[in-house]
């Protein structure tokens, strides 16, 4: 009679579990870890490469560090999902940035194994330093780690946190997860040796002996000392620039081998004051085949074929925003010279890959670092360039400063192409285009467009590629267009001009961005009710269409305005306007309709936008608010 094996995975509810397995069994749940992993984004999408590139990482981390009391603290969270499953979370994995389900970022809130919210990049050592401080002061025992990636780790944020770290001494751990094998040598059995042992107590403790040695010799022989045992260890090691920086540095190590991880980790943990750095070597998309295959190593996927890898992309007969922009700009790189193109660490993402095949000499990428982006292009635009400084709305908040002191302030013509403006679905509030209108919108000088369609995001290129007189920003959505006619080429548009979409009398719907696509949805069905319904598309907020506005607010009873953003933007200029004209005392029924003063759960794009009250249904539920009738019988679109 034979008995079938309860599988690893299924023992593991918390790690506390996950430490009384023996460590020989450990490369078993590893492969089981992975393949439930694969399966459950298999059925929700996400990010799948970097959580197979940490599966053994994650269950070393676990299985030596005394969770939750340990922190663990994983930076921007896209290989977090390993971690979710080992943290009781597994029986919701397949929840995954569904409505109502598990975040795909680490999250307070969820777990009290999360603790520090991620989403945005190279966060993780400055919170965990914080950890490790508070930590101190109340002389309270525990260990603190930030894992980080080879990619995060190259933002200014990550070297002001370092820094930081090793002035204050204070033992933090940092695990650098280098997948990309960009700043490490090949990997084997002696750097593995030689990690291990100076990972020591032994090793550790020869500066100690070098100081204990100067109390009784004096400085002189402190620096002789401390030179030579230094030198020795670079010698084994290298020199390298986080020894600088206060920590010491361990590493390159396999970061798939758990004979090796294990007993490295412990020496870490063990080794007392100071600040640490581990070097770790691992593979993106680790152990499957599609993924390890692929050029981005299924970084972000959407449901997928788990025998095939083949991902169930929905299929839709307009092009992404995304596309049509970087069509675009190509075409503006085609006829000017001056045109470049800047991108932060996201050059598929913003589409300028597009750009890049055929202007590769004007495109740059200069990795996750937003705050330079915006300055460098500054620097460009000061010798008569003229750059495109696309970086995503959620993005594009860490360059504010930049954007005020470098670029608005000395009315230099720097472009923003602004991606994922209003909502953007799974990714979920971290990753918002909320903000973007209410903080530029503010600044003197700066001109602010959102495209209506995506015929109108070509024109809008056009626009700013023609515009010198200072910074411009264009935002559009993530997604599909609305399928319209789309021109060959952009033409620029008067700057501060908006125009009417569809002529009614009574009721006026003035749209912002891409909502105008239901506002025209919206006026239908009160034309329908017998409210004759204008629809207006804004194109700019600032300059806004002074004209328009009020002609909107003279010819009718009550006014609309729609917009993909937070409140303090389109609308608040709106009412600005109307205010400051005297339009609002002839009895004007005026609403704003804009995201609500909350952060909104992920979920799809649809479903986000019915529930801030922004799709055809919410606007004909709005004018009937203000018109006193009831909404109960209102239509119902499919």
């Amino acid at each position: 009679m034979t008995t079938t094996k309860t599988p690893l995975l299924d023992t593991v509810h918390v790690p506390a579990d996950l430490r009384r397995i023996p460590e020989k069994d450990l490369p078993q749940l590893a492969q089981e870890l992975r393949h439930e992993l694969i399966d459950a984004v298999s059925v929700t999408g996400g990010h799948l490469g970097a959580g197979l590139g940490v599966v053994e990482l994650t269950i070393a981390l676990h299985h030596v560090f005394e969770t939750p009391r340990d922190k663990i603290i994983w930076d921007v969270g896209h290989q977090a999902y390993p971690h979710k499953i080992l943290t009781g979370r597994r029986d919701r994995i397949r929840t995954l940035r569904q409505g109502g389900g598990l975040s795909g970022f680490t999250k307070r809130s969820e777990s009290e194994y999360d603790p520090f919210g991620a989403a945005h990049s190279s966060t993780s050592i400055s919170a965990g330093l914080g950890y490790a401080v508070a930590r101190d002061l109340d002389g309270r025992e525990g260990n603190v780690v930030a894992v980080i990636g080879d990619g995060a780790i190259s933002a200014g944020m990550a070297y002001e946190a370092m820094n930081n770290a090793g002035a204050l001494g204070s033992r933090l751990v940092v695990v650098l997860n280098d997948n990309d094998m960009s700043i490490a040598p090949p990997v084997g059995a002696m750097s593995a040796y030689l990690a291990r042992l100076i990972s020591g107590k032994t090793y550790l403790s020869l500066r100690d002996v070098g100081r204990k040695i100067t109390r009784r010799f004096g400085k002189t022989m402190d620096r002789t000392i401390t030179r030579a045992i230094e030198t020795a260890r670079q010698f084994v090691t290298g020199g390298n620039l986080f020894g600088e920086l206060g920590f010491y540095y361990v590493g390159p190590i396999n970061g798939h081998d758990l004979d090796t991880l294990l007993p490295i980790l412990r020496n870490v943990r063990d080794a007392g004051d100071g600040p640490i750095l581990v070097h770790v070597v691992t593979e993106k998309g680790k152990g499957y085949a599609p993924a390890e295959a692929s050029a981005d190593k299924y970084h972000g996927v959407v449901r997928f074929d788990v025998a095939t890898g083949a991902q169930q992309k929905a299929k839709s007969n307009a092009p992404s925003y995304t596309k049509v922009f970087a069509e675009s700009l190509v075409k503006e790189a085609d006829r000017d010279p001056k045109v470049v193109a800047i991108t932060a660490a996201m050059p598929s993402g913003t589409g300028l890959d597009l750009f890049q095949k055929f202007h590769p000499s004007r495109m740059f990428d200069v990795g996750i670092a937003e705050q330079h982006a915006v300055t460098f292009a500054a620097g460009l635009a000061c010798d008569g360039y003229r750059p495109f400084c696309a970086i995503y709305s959620t993005f594009l908040q860490r360059a504010y400063d930049q954007i005020v002191h470098d670029v608005a302030l000395q009315k230099l013509p720097v472009r923003f192409p602004i991606d994922r403006a209003g909502l953007v679905g799974a990714d979920g509030p971290t990753h918002a285009g909320s903000f973007d209108v209410a903080y530029l919108g503010c600044l003197p000088g700066m001109v602010v467009m959102a495209a209506g369609d995506e015929a109108e995001l070509v024109h809008m290129v056009a626009t700013a590629a023609a515009f010198d007189e200072g910074p411009i920003a264009f935002r559009y959505p993530r997604g599909d267009g609305l399928g319209v006619e789309m021109p060959q080429f952009g033409v620029p548009l008067e700057i501060g001009r908006g125009r009417i979409v569809r002529e009614g009398t009574r009721v006026a719907l003035l749209s912002f961005g891409t909502r105008l696509g239901e506002a025209l949805k919206a006026a239908e069905d009160l034309d329908a009710m017998g409210l004759s319904t204008t629809v207006a598309d804004a194109r700019f907020a600032k300059p806004v269409d002074t004209a328009l506005v009020l002609r909107l607010a003279r010819e009718h009873e009550v006014l609309i305005t729609i917009e993909e953003g937070s409140i303090g933007g389109f609308g608040s200029i709106v009412l600005h306007t109307l205010a400051e004209n005297g339009a609002l005392d002839r009895g004007l029924k005026v609403r704003t309709l804009v995201l609500p003063d909350s952060y909104i759960e992920h979920d799809t794009q649809t479903e986000m936008y019915r529930a801030a009250g922004l799709d055809a249904l919410g606007i004909i539920s709005t004018v009937m608010g203000v018109l006193g009738r009831e909404t109960a019988a209102l239509p119902r679109r499919a």
